[in-house]
């Protein structure tokens, strides 16, 4: 049971780390991009970034529950 938990939630987390937008398009590769590598997170792209960290934790979770069990 608790490997179809960890399937689930191994979708869970691929779907949400594919959703997370890393690049600035073309604009960084010409200096486009800004004086500063870190920007702030808001909305959307903040809550996408928690529910990555906790899918990441529920999955290791499961990944040991699944090694005592």
């Amino acid at each position: 049971m608790l490997f179809i938990g960890q399937i689930v939630v191994s979708f869970i987390l691929i779907v949400l780390i594919l959703l997370q937008e890393r690049t600035s398009g073309l604009s960084g590769v010409f200096g486009g991009a800004g004086a500063t590598p870190y920007q702030t997170r808001r909305g959307l792209e903040k809550t996408i970034y928690w529910g990555t960290i906790i899918a990441a934790a529920i999955f290791a979770v499961l990944a040991v529950l699944n090694l005592v069990a």
